[in-house]
């Protein structure tokens, strides 16, 4: 019964659909350039750009901060997808990084540095490009790839699982890690987790439990897997291409893969009880309905995921919950507006500042304690959760997305 239902899941695997030098003119007119790098070449390096015969490819390029994504990073991404997406000799297009991670979401310490600076437009305006990105990708005229070979969290995958290929590897760990931070799933995240099966995507946010390639493969999340040693093979096959064609890009991929199976340990032979649990109306029922497996079966799975619940924001918990439920019901572009307006909420402090102290806690001082505001779960009120909700009042715009260029059937 788990093998044959652990074979229906690997059919849900499908597509979700110049530098400024200073010179000096010297009497006569010789040019003196500084030797130094420009600060807009080091903006560049942080995503670099590979050209093939009919290919691109944008390469993260900040190993040292596992990939995080800098808003300077994701206008680039924007213009250079863009301008590739139009360009006729381009047939298809390809994200991957260097380093040991993919992408480990937004800077979200340069975003604490920020809202403390009093600059909360420019953590609106990264909000803005991170999203009209992911977007973009979602709704991409062109094949796309992504190699998830390493960290991928958070906004990472953000960027990356709404296209239309997304290869991952033995080296891939997924999360969601948001709500221990006191943020919310975002950049898509309500899209693509509320589709997943049964309630996953409800466990995965609210514990912000990690998935390996194996799993998410399994899951859906990936559509090929392949052994990270095979993956320059992968990209030297790719880079021969001269084609647009969306089957000849997959069986590419294909031919270094490998069908996998997630281990007996892996949660995803918990799916009963994911689905028992945390089907549950609120967070309080989903606790209660842990606790009650825990004192039944002794499943040391139960007490780990009420452990990782726990640690997070109260308030954080209940808006992820409702932004995921709602997340089913909705295409992307309805998620992402809707995100958009509880990160301006976040990073605002209309509410609370939980996502200014959970980074704190967890990424600055790293003490690991966090004063969450409210401190317990029955202090979060229905309005509070509502407030995250709500339309943006007339001078706070709205995210606006180009839904009738690339959707106008919408």
């Amino acid at each position: 019964m788990k093998m044959h239902k652990l074979k229906a899941l690997l059919s849900l695997s499908k597509p979700f659909r110049r530098n400024d030098s200073s010179f000096f003119l010297s009497n006569h007119y010789c040019r003196q350039f500084s030797a130094q790098p420009s600060y807009a070449d080091y903006l560049q390096e942080q995503v670099l750009v590979e050209g093939r015969a009919k290919s691109r490819a944008a390469i993260l390029n900040r190993p040292s901060a596992l990939n995080a994504l800098t808003p300077s990073m994701a206008g680039r991404l924007s213009r250079l997808y863009e301008s590739w997406e139009e360009n006729s000799d381009i047939g298809f297009v390809m994200m991957k990084s260097n380093g040991r991670a993919f992408c480990s979401g937004a800077d979200v310490v340069t975003l604490y540095e920020l809202i403390n600076e009093g600059k909360v437009e420019e953590c609106k305006k990264f909000f803005q490009t991170l999203y009209k990105f992911v977007y973009l990708l979602g709704t991409y005229l062109k094949p796309n790839v992504a190699i998830l070979d390493g960290v991928t969290m958070g906004s990472g995958a953000g960027i990356s699982l709404p296209g239309m290929f997304r290869v991952v590897t033995n080296r891939t760990v997924y999360s969601n890690p948001e709500a221990q931070i006191g943020f919310h799933p975002d950049a898509g995240a309500s899209y693509y987790l509320s589709r997943l099966p049964g309630y996953l995507g409800e466990y995965l946010a609210l514990t912000g439990e990690k998935l390996n390639g194996v799993e998410m493969i399994a899951c859906g999340l990936a559509t090929h897997y392949s052994h990270s040693e095979r993956l320059p093979w992968i990209e030297e096959r790719l880079g021969k291409l001269i084609t647009d064609d969306r089957l000849v890009i997959e069986n590419s991929i294909a031919q270094y893969g490998d069908i996998v199976y997630p281990e007996t340990r892996s949660v995803l032979h918990k799916f009963e009880k994911i689905d028992k649990c945390f089907s549950q109306d609120t967070v309080e029922e989903i606790i209660e309905a842990l606790e009650r497996e825990a004192a039944e079966s002794h499943d040391e799975w139960c007490n780990t995921a009420l452990n990782k619940i726990k640690e997070a924001s109260p308030l954080s918990l209940k808006v992820a919950l409702k932004s995921i439920r709602e997340g089913r019901f909705q295409p992307l572009d309805q998620c992402l507006v809707r995100e958009y307006r509880i990160s301006v909420n976040w990073v605002s402090k209309r509410m609370s500042d939980d996502f200014c102290e959970g980074v704190r806690a967890r990424l600055v001082d790293k003490d690991f304690a966090p004063k969450w505001d409210p401190t317990r779960l029955e202090k979060v009120t229905t309005n509070m959760v509502d407030c995250f909700f709500t339309p943006l009042d007339e001078l706070e715009p709205e995210l606006n997305l180009a839904t009738a260029i690339r959707e106008p059937s919408m």
